[in-house]
């Protein structure tokens, strides 16, 4: 691993500790991990919204999510479906780090820190906007259901999250898109490594919803079936939703208690298109990676192993690969895509792609491109991982993510004592 401190000024080294996940593979992230290793995935007929006049209604959805049974601090009905996948991926990781307590304060072994809560999300609560939308169409502003507004802000995601584990630091919740994730985890990285912040728990929450599904519809980006990203008959995404955390943080810390360390955060790199509300820009994406790849101070031929935003669209995918091409050259190390399992998560997706990076350094396995039947030749020589995962034993991973507004960010993740 390269020694710190970087150029930038990082003065600690940061390490992920727990891994907390809320999707449509399972409840729990080694549920999730199990799956994305053997190539199962969770894409079924939509439930969360009403699907009548769309001729694409499959969806990606966590079914029979019942949050009070695993919140001990926090009552779920204060929260909208996208704060209650963050309070229990938060719950979730906090355990799997040996930091959860059972006192009453649900403060110990967390709320002794200097303790931040971090979120992503693309639609924040938009279940809860589109049922005060039908409110106030119905009865009109003034009859409105004040709790149902409560439960509108977006800022609820990283506020449950820090409510269910009595984090009194910064909640903050990113609303870039669907890289929100990779930029939650990158802002958590930041202020552990530069010392304001002790802990961390970060990753992205969304919640499935008309609105979106809609949106996507009217572009012509859904698959008729499967995600299938990479393949030379791609057809689009699948909506999904879910919750994705990560305990982060500082290395000595976690040696001192006796964590579990999964990985270690080496850097990060951000970019904005700024060209195009949906068009993805190579030139830009190139620049990210190379402004993570120096943060982090390695090379290319450092990086093992690729979890791509791989959405599945043909923009995306030949855009993705030409940028990667355009800082690795023609030697690229493995990439694929775990969205071909999980569908597209919106602002959880980068932050499910970071547990999965954590996960493949931990476990050694490269996650894979589980739905390919046949590689888009148009992306030139490329290893997607076709299949089921791959027993490998990558040392550097680097996790994609990617958004409308041109948004990009890009996580470097390392194995832990390398």
């Amino acid at each position: 691993m390269p020694s710190q401190p970087t150029r930038y000024g990082s003065s600690r080294r940061v390490v992920v500790t727990g891994l907390g996940a809320v999707s449509s593979l399972g409840l729990g992230a080694h549920e999730l991990i199990d799956s994305v290793r053997y190539g199962r995935h969770g894409i079924g007929p939509a439930e969360q919204f009403d699907t009548a006049g769309f001729e694409r209604t499959l969806a990606g959805e966590v079914r029979g999510f019942e949050p009070g049974v695993h919140l001990r601090h926090t009552a779920p009905e204060r929260w909208g479906r996208s704060g209650q996948f963050a309070a229990v991926a938060a719950r979730f990781a906090a355990e799997d780090a040996g930091l959860a307590g059972t006192a009453d304060d649900g403060r110990d072994g967390l709320g002794a820190h200097r303790g931040v809560s971090v979120f992503g999300t693309t639609n924040g609560e938009s279940q809860e906007v589109e049922r005060a939308v039908a409110q106030s169409v119905e009865r009109g502003p003034g009859a409105m259901d004040p709790a149902l507004l409560g439960r509108t802000s977006p800022g609820n995601i990283a506020g449950a999250a820090a409510a269910e584990l009595g984090l009194t630091g910064e909640a903050l919740t990113f609303g870039t898109a669907c890289a929100a994730g990779n930029y939650a985890v990158g802002y958590a990285y930041d202020l552990i490594s530069s010392g304001e912040a002790d802990l961390a728990v970060c990753g992205g929450a969304d919640a499935s919803n008309r609105a979106t599904h809609a949106g996507f519809h009217a572009l012509g980006a859904l698959a008729e079936s499967v995600p299938r990203p990479f393949d030379e008959h791609r057809d689009g995404i699948v909506t999904a939703e879910g919750g994705a955390a990560l305990v982060l943080e500082p290395l000595d810390a976690a040696v001192a208690r006796g964590a579990r360390i999964y990985a270690e955060v080496l850097g990060h790199g951000m970019t904005c298109d700024a060209r195009h509300m949906t068009n993805p820009h190579a030139g830009t994406i190139a620049a990210c990676v190379r402004a993570a790849h120096e943060r982090a101070g390695i090379t290319p031929a450092d990086v093992d192993y690729i979890c791509a935003h791989g959405t599945g669209t043909r923009a995306n995918d030949i855009t993705e690969v030409t940028a990667v091409r355009e800082v690795f050259g023609d030697a690229l190390p493995p990439i694929s895509s775990i969205k071909s399992m999980l569908g597209h998560t919106m602002g959880a997706a980068a932050a499910f792609g970071a547990l999965v990076s954590c996960a493949a350094l931990h476990e050694g396995f490269l996650p894979p491109s589980a739905t390919l039947r046949a590689v888009d030749p148009e992306l030139g020589e490329v290893d997607v991982v076709p299949g089921v995962g791959r027993d490998a034993s990558p040392r550097i991973v680097q996790n994609h993510g990617f958004a409308f507004g041109g948004n990009n960010a890009v996580v470097l993740f390392g194995k832990a004592g390398v």
